[in-house]
């Protein structure tokens, strides 16, 4: 997985080594593809990612991952850039 996120396989969140799934920051269709396009991507340990406090369930860790995404993708781009990207901004 090319992420921008992350240098080590490992749950963005706990840091947990196995059983990981790939999670794109930001979603849908077009997002999806998009995230795909600028690595924002991150591994979630399952609990983190489909589980009750996972970024699927919780929407506090999904907005948190959101703008973390945002914060990298900015140290190369524009927040500018960002919105014509995504359409919003999360910060």
């Amino acid at each position: 997985m090319d992420s921008i996120m992350q240098t080590k396989k490992e749950c963005f969140i706990c840091e947990y080594k196995n059983n990981l799934e790939s999670h794109h920051i930001f979603g849908g269709t077009a997002n999806r593809k998009k995230s795909e396009k600028h690595g924002l991507k991150v591994w979630l340990c399952y609990e983190h990612h489909r589980g009750n406090d996972g970024v699927h369930l919780n929407r506090m860790v999904d907005l948190t991952l959101k703008a973390a995404g945002q914060k990298k993708f900015e140290e190369e781009h524009t927040r500018e850039e960002f919105r014509a990207e995504f359409g919003k901004s999360w910060l």
